[in-house]
């Protein structure tokens, strides 16, 4: 049985502890939102109350949503993962030859030999709709690490690409796409990867500490349209439980079928180990399996400058838990992991 009071103990012990300002929580049991809540505040210098439809900053989980739409590309004939880069957007050049090697699926899974980005620019954002090919076309003077394949090593540099990959095969802008084939399929209507379309309301405040160890508002927010694609979607627990539901279906929301199942099982198939305990890459999402169907968990986990969130599902337990946080907070895998225990 599902014990509320209990989770929501956990859950305000775990914001005391970290100091965490505010905090939303999305649980999906047997397919169906079993709880979401917000807690604490969106701004620590404002009385505003988080609730199941505060939108945080989703960092790298934005990732996952850029692998599913390339792979509905992929259903639709119009790329081949397997097939090089620069098929796709000839511009695409390296200061090293392999990267005429490097397929869409080596960077689906971090294996494209790519390092990662060194300054994100949050500073100096851009927010035009050629941002992000501008930015694909700066990484001319970049050395691969190894061989592409060889090796996994994260980079969001390779998501990037990804996304400018989308815009180019689908002739519309990489935002627009995500909004029209992802997020409104998904009755995620409040979510988007464009900031300025996020009502001002809405959103919470990114949270550092500071030299004396206080908890205070960053002035930096981190969003940059080049970085899109790695980083910025907008989202809130409810719109996320959505996008678990469509997942634990095997491509399919409320009748609508977002991709096909042959499509999940190709993301969910390990593609590298990584050298952390028994992890391994798929197409977009880490998966971690303990030997038990079961047990087996798909995840993403977010952190940008003033925030963090957790995903993980366990498609064949039946159960998920989306965590977002409005401060740059530690052991969110482990606090996710005991709310899991829970449900």
């Amino acid at each position: 049985m599902f014990k509320k009071d209990e989770l929501e103990s956990i859950v305000l012990d775990y914001m005391k502890e970290e100091n965490i300002p505010g905090l939303a929580l999305g649980l999906v049991k047997d397919r169906k939102i079993l709880y979401t809540n917000g807690f604490g505040v969106k701004n620590i210098n404002k009385d505003e109350k988080i609730t199941e439809e505060t939108i945080f900053h989703m960092a790298s989980i934005s990732k996952t949503f850029v692998a599913t739409a390339i792979m509905q590309l992929y259903e639709r004939g119009k790329l081949d993962i397997y097939k090089p880069v620069i098929d796709y957007i000839p511009y695409f050049k390296l200061a090293d030859k392999r990267y005429k090697e490097i397929t869409i699926q080596q960077m689906l899974s971090h294996l494209s030999g790519m390092p990662d980005v060194e300054d994100y620019e949050w500073d100096n954002p851009q927010y035009d709709d050629n941002a992000l090919e501008r930015y694909v076309k700066s990484l001319d003077d970049i050395k691969l690490m190894w061989e592409p394949g060889e090796k996994f090593s994260y980079s969001n540099i390779t998501y990037e690409i990804l996304g400018d990959i989308i815009s180019k095969v689908s002739g519309m802008t990489f935002e627009k796409y995500m909004k029209e084939n992802i997020l409104n399929p998904l009755e995620m209507n409040n979510s988007t990867y464009l900031k300025q379309d996020v009502p001002k309301d809405s959103l919470v405040s990114p949270h550092i500490r500071n030299k004396s160890g206080e908890i205070e508002v960053s002035n930096i927010f981190p969003y940059n349209r080049i970085h899109g694609p790695s980083s910025t979607l907008y989202s809130n627990a409810l719109e996320i439980c959505n996008y678990i539901i469509a997942y634990m279906n095997k491509g399919r929301y409320n009748g609508k079928e977002i991709f096909k199942e042959e499509t999940y099982l190709k993301m969910i198939k390990p593609y590298k180990e990584i050298g952390r305990g028994n992890k391994k890459i798929g197409l977009g999402w880490f998966i971690e399996n303990n030997g038990e169907d079961k047990d087996i968990k798909i995840m993403h986990s977010g952190e940008d400058i003033g925030f963090r969130s957790n995903l993980i599902i366990q498609p064949e337990a039946g159960k998920a838990i989306i965590v977002m946080s409005n401060y740059r907070c530690r052991g969110i895998s482990a606090f996710s992991k005991t709310i899991l225990d829970i449900i």
